[in-house]
């Protein structure tokens, strides 16, 4: 029996990282579609529950620890968590243009977004043609028609061409 526990203390137990806590990550974040739910939604809400969990550093470009660091083997072990939660979010189209089998969290992260924001230009292009040609009669409903110019906003938002209110 230690000292400690002699006098009535115990020394504290080594506490469980938050990141272990989250059981189903798209009860928190959702699905990235490109569409109902945009990239820069997605984003957001995503740094968010990082931010919370405290693992916001694997995807923010902070460097890893070295392998050689005795800090490596958790983090390691938290960026799988991480890895697993950005795959999570990501819809079934979407997922086999970002899955690698070797990745880091930040990697996956990076490769999503420059996904989404590579060729800004003709992607912004064919959203604002889009936008602009839009009728109503081609949508089922008035709010169909009002939903898909808020996703269509929501996507120019996304590559920096945002449409005024």
């Amino acid at each position: 029996m230690s000292d400690d526990d002699k006098l009535g203390q115990s020394t504290p137990k080594p506490s469980l990282h938050p990141v272990y806590t989250v059981t189903n990550i798209q009860n928190k974040v959702r699905v990235l579609d490109g569409t109902k739910v945009t990239y820069a939604s997605w984003v957001n809400l995503f740094t968010l529950h990082a931010r919370g969990y405290k693992v916001l550093h694997h995807i923010d470009g902070t460097p890893a620890p070295a392998k050689t660091d005795p800090t490596y083997d958790a983090w390691y072990e938290i960026d799988a968590h991480v890895l697993q939660w950005i795959y999570g979010t990501m819809s079934d189209d979407l997922l086999p243009r970002f899955l690698e089998s070797e990745s880091t969290a930040l990697e996956a992260w990076n490769r999503v977004k420059n996904i989404f924001l590579n060729n800004k230009g003709a992607r912004a292009a064919s959203l604002e043609h889009e936008f602009n040609t839009l009728k109503l009669a081609q949508q089922p409903s008035f709010d169909a028609y009002c939903q898909r110019l808020r996703e269509l906003a929501g996507l120019l938002k996304d590559v920096g061409a945002a449409i005024n209110d």
